[in-house]
């Protein structure tokens, strides 16, 4: 079996997640608090945060999209670019959605001491994202049993999260969804412009 950044990453969130659940003054350290980074310079909550989840509903569909959507891109970039920059491309993916979508409410929330936030939606989000922009038409099951283009589960996503962020007190980063996902479109397109974009428009030619 080949080395896999997917499953190396899903390993050590599950784990990290597992082990911080019931240690509450670490878990605390590693919440991303915009206060926190900007005014005492402890950056490292702009990535630990993704490594910590709120329960274990949270981590598993996290996981479960990770898992499935994940093994996907990161193949795809490894028969594209060759194993070892595929597998760095990767990387920087997931590390860049953490990052990416992190930042508004590092902007939005400095001065607010209450805020806190943890999960690896932004970075999820990205690596969804990709895989929607390189095979459109993969077919997704909602709740396992509704299949759906991805294109058009993927229009619906962006719907939702940002009629769910317009309306707020939800409790979830809703705009860390979107700009995970923004990232990952952007990062892949970016990668190859020209085979992404020719290969997007074939594909969605088949289903139009």
């Amino acid at each position: 079996m080949s080395f896999s950044i997917t499953l190396c990453l899903l390993l050590i969130t599950v784990v990290v997640s597992l082990y911080v659940s019931e240690k509450l003054e670490l878990k605390h350290k590693m919440l991303f608090n915009p206060t926190k980074v900007y005014y005492h310079n402890e950056w490292y909550r702009l990535f630990s945060h993704a490594f910590i989840h709120a329960d274990l509903l949270h981590l598993g569909v996290n996981m479960f999209v990770l898992y499935f959507f994940g093994q996907y891109v990161e193949m795809f970039f490894s028969l594209k670019f060759g194993v070892g920059l595929g597998m760095l491309y990767f990387l920087l993916l997931y590390v860049g959605g953490i990052l990416f979508a992190s930042l508004p409410a590092l902007r939005k929330n400095k001065d607010n001491p209450v805020y806190n936030s943890l999960g690896a939606s932004g970075a999820v989000s990205a690596v969804l994202f990709s895989s929607i922009v390189l095979d459109p038409t993969n077919t997704i099951y909602i709740y396992a049993a509704i299949p759906m283009p991805a294109i058009v589960f993927g229009v619906l996503y962006v719907i939702y999260e940002m009629y769910m962020n317009k309306r707020g007190g939800t409790n979830v980063a809703h705009d860390a969804h979107l700009l995970g996902a923004l990232f990952g479109v952007l990062f892949t397109i970016i990668l190859s412009p020209k085979f992404v974009i020719a290969n997007f428009i074939q594909q969605i030619q088949h289903i139009i």
